[in-house]
C-alpha cells in the first residue's frame, strides 16, 4: 500500500458510477468509454460452462499424507497453478455466516449516501480509502467500479482514519473475516510448497509477518457494458489473492487463457484464488500470475471482496534456489525488496503484467 498521497498527481474529475446511474442511467461519459480493442463483453451464467477453471477441494488436502485423495488433489493444485494461475476452492472451512456477514456490511457501505463514503477518500497515489485506484492522469480512462480498500495487517499499514464508523459492525466483521482468510492463505501456501517439492513451511519462513489488504469492489449495472470495463486488465502484485463474489452477483471476472478472455463462473460457497507476481518470481516462473479483468452487466450489479496476501515489506524476493538450475532453468528474475516492488506496483496504472518487468532478467 502506498504510504502517502502524491500531491503532484492531477487526476481530473472522477465521477462516482453509482451516482451516475442515478442521474443519467443511459449515459456513459466519454472518460469511461474504452478503445475498441480494450472493450469487454458481459456474459451470462450459461456461457463457457464447458471451460471452467480448476476446482480444488480443501477437505481432501486436509487429510494430508494418510489418504490417496491428498496426493491426487496436490497434483490438481500443481496443474492449476502451472496451467491456469487461477482456481476455485471448495470446502475451505470458512463458515457461511462469516462470509455472509462481510458481504452484508460491504453492501451496506456502498449503499450509504455519497457524502458519507467521501469521508474516507482514496487520495491520488494511494490505494486505501473510497474511490478509484491506479489513476495518474486527467485523461486516463476510468473503470466502471467503485472501490473501498484498507490495509489490514500488520497494524503499521493501517490508516485508522479510513476505517468507517458506519455500518456499525464494519470493523468487527472485517477483522473476523480477515483472520479466517489469513489462516486460509497460510494453509494454501503450505499446500503449494508441497506441490513444488519444498518444505511445508518454506513460504511462511520466507514471508515473515505477512502483509494483508482488502479491497471491496462494487460494479453497478451499465447501460452499455460493451463500451466499458469494470476493472482494467492486470496481474496482482501479491503472493496470493482470495476473491469472494457475492451470492447474487453476475459473472464478471475474466482471465486471459491462451490469448482468450475466459469468464469465471462462480461456484456456490467457493472462493477464487489466483497466483500473484510474488509467487511467480519465487517459483522462477513455474507458477505464473495471470492477467485478468472485470466486465460489467446491463441489468445486474456485482460485489466482490478481494484479499491480497504478500510477504512483509522488509523481505527481499528472488527465485528460490531449489527451483533454479543454471543449465536447465536459469534464474529469470533479479533480487529486489518487496516493499520497493509494492510501491512500484501501486505507483503505476494497471497495464496487464507490465509491472513485473521491474523484476525480469532480460537476456
Amino acid at each position: 500500500m502506498a504510504p502517502l498521497p502524491i500531491s503532484s498527481i492531477r487526476v481530473g474529475k472522477i465521477e462516482d458510477v453509482q451516482e451516475l446511474i442515478k442521474s443519467k442511467p443511459n449515459k456513459v461519459p466519454e472518460r469511461f468509454i474504452r478503445d475498441t480493442n480494450e472493450r469487454g463483453v458481459s456474459v451470462s451464467l450459461k456461457t463457457h460452462l464447458h471451460q471452467p477453471i480448476p476446482v480444488i477441494d480443501l477437505s481432501k488436502l486436509s487429510k494430508r499424507h494418510t489418504h490417496d485423495d491428498f496426493h491426487f488433489e496436490i497434483l490438481k493444485l500443481s496443474q492449476a497453478c502451472e496451467d491456469w494461475g487461477f482456481f476455485q476452492i471448495i470446502n475451505h472451512g470458512i463458515e457461511v455466516d462469516e462470509v455472509d456477514d462481510i458481504e452484508k456490511v460491504a453492501k451496506e457501505f456502498f449503499e450509504m449516501p455519497l457524502e458519507e463514503k467521501k469521508k474516507y477518500p482514496m487520495e491520488p497515489g494511494t490505494v486505501q480509502g473510497y474511490g478509484q485506484a491506479f489513476i495518474f492522469s486527467e485523461d486516463q480512462k476510468l473503470d466502471w467500479c467503485n472501490m473501498f480498500a484498507l490495509g489490514v495487517h500488520p497494524p503499521s499499514i493501517r490508516n485508522p482514519k479510513l476505517w468507517p464508523s458506519e455500518p456499525a459492525r464494519f470493523s468487527e466483521s472485517l477483522e473476523g473475516y480477515s483472520k479466517e482468510i489469513r489462516k486460509l492463505c497460510k494453509r494454501l501456501l503450505t499446500y503449494i510448497a508441497i506441490s513444488l517439492g519444498l518444505q511445508e513451511e518454506r513460504f511462511e519462513e520466507l514471508f515473515g509477518e505477512a502483509v494483508q489488504a482488502v479491497r471491496m469492489n462494487y460494479y453497478p449495472p451499465c447501460s452499455s457494458p460493451d463500451l466499458v470495463l469494470g476493472l482494467s486488465p492486470h496481474s496482482d502484485g501479491s503472493a496470493l489473492t482470495v476473491l469472494q463474489q457475492s451470492k447474487d452477483s453476475c459473472v464478471g471476472l475474466q482471465i486471459l487463457k491462451d490469448n482468450t478472455w475466459v469468464p469465471v463462473v462462480p461456484l456456490p460457497n467457493a472462493l477464487v484464488i489466483n497466483i500473484g507476481d510474488t509467487v511467480e518470481v519465487l517459483t522462477n516462473g513455474k507458477y505464473k500470475s495471470v492477467e485478468h479483468r472485470a466486465v460489467t452487466n446491463r441489468e445486474s450489479e456485482r460485489l466482490t471482496i478481494v484479499t491480497f496476501y504478500a510477504p512483509n515489506y522488509e523481505v527481499d524476493i528472488e527465485p528460490m534456489g531449489e527451483l533454479v538450475d543454471d543449465e536447465t532453468n536459469p534464474c529469470k528474475y533479479r533480487s529486489y525488496n518487496h516493499g520497493d516492488y509494492s510501491y512500484h506496483y501501486v505507483s503505476n496504472k494497471l497495464q496487464g503484467k507490465k509491472s513485473l518487468d521491474f523484476a525480469k532478467i532480460l537476456n
